[in-house]
């Protein structure tokens, strides 16, 4: 194993890095332009989780598929629920005949999480006016738990079957992920940016991070310097970033790098990087964050469909108050 799977701060702090720039990005904040970006970390994120936990229950033969999907099940279901029954409420009182029957399409994938596939094929991210679909976010939802449903088996088939190639066979997985999203691109960007298995490289960067492919740190100066590094690749991609770059593919690989930098060196020790995450305030919207997530879509489209007209900057303002509220309370509660 590499990285210790105990809490800690800075990874609450680096889904917060995630989450922001994702929700300043879906409310043309023209400075984040590329906040895209964020579900990327977030992938990262929980892939390194997910696989610690796993790898280590199939080690000390514990592991076990209910346990492991009921964890799944209480950690998202409750607040996702919540947010489809409360959005399919304000659909059915706002929307037209016509939109409301998109939504509820749309809120058939989501319930079964498969909205990837539902929008593979019907939206183009960047190009189309997505500001008029409430579930769209629930597409990276989907990709998750697909992988979920193929990653423990595979990992359970690679511990009992090949157990000393395992950090091979997926360095193997992670390139064949890579390569065929770059090449998709050129062909068919919608199928890069939905499908589980042209994302599958970011979530397993994070599974390979949890297995050991990286050295511990040793050194306190390298330490620091990985973290700054990290820190200016995911920056970096959220302000250079834009709709007009071809993505994921290798423009994701700056943040998804950052992300797996991040985690490595927090685990080494006290690092610069990992205070400035560990930042209450940073900390506080990183546990929110996969409420803030659920809510901040619904309420802005929602919002825009019945003001019609763009949002103001007192408007941009008070959504983003609201989205915040919104998510702590489904956090809370």
């Amino acid at each position: 194993m590499g990285s210790a799977t105990g809490y800690r701060k800075d990874i609450d702090g680096l889904r917060a890095l995630a989450v922001l720039p994702v929700v300043l990005f879906h409310l043309d904040v023209a400075l984040f332009s590329g906040g895209f970006i964020g579900v990327d970390v977030f992938f990262v994120i929980s892939g390194f989780l997910i696989t610690s936990i796993l790898y280590r229950d199939i080690q000390e033969g514990r592991f076990s598929y209910g346990q492991f999907y009921e964890r799944r099940i209480r950690r998202l279901l409750p607040a996702l629920f919540g947010m489809l029954s409360v959005s399919t409420l304000v659909a059915w009182l706002l929307f037209l005949p016509l939109d409301f029957r998109a939504f509820s399409e749309g809120l058939a994938a989501a319930v079964i999480f498969l909205a990837n596939i539902h929008y593979w094929d019907k939206t183009d991210y960047f190009g189309d006016p997505v500001e008029l679909i409430p579930l769209l976010h629930t597409w990276s939802l989907a990709v998750e738990e697909q992988f979920y449903i193929l990653f423990p088996p595979l990992l359970m088939l690679l511990v009992r079957f090949f157990p000393r190639h395992i950090k091979p066979i997926l360095c193997g997985a992670f390139v064949l992920s890579l390569v065929a999203a770059q090449v998709r691109l050129g062909t068919e960007p919608e199928a890069a940016f939905y499908l589980v298995h042209l994302r599958a490289w970011e979530l397993l960067a994070g599974s390979l991070l949890a297995l050991g492919v990286m050295p511990q740190v040793r050194h306190r100066l390298l330490s620091e310097l990985l973290g700054i590094i990290g820190l200016v690749l995911i920056v970096a991609s959220v302000f250079m970033l834009d709709k007009s770059v071809a993505f994921p593919g290798l423009s994701a690989l700056p943040a998804v790098l950052g992300s797996v930098l991040i985690i490595h060196s927090g685990a080494s020790g006290n690092t610069l990087t990992g205070r400035l995450l560990s930042l209450r305030p940073l900390v506080l919207v990183g546990l929110i964050s996969y409420s803030l997530y659920l809510w901040h879509w619904p309420l802005f489209v929602f919002t825009g469909y019945y003001l019609i007209d763009p949002f103001s900057p007192w408007q941009q303002v008070l959504l983003f108050v609201g989205a915040c509220v919104l998510g702590w309370l489904s956090w809370r509660f």
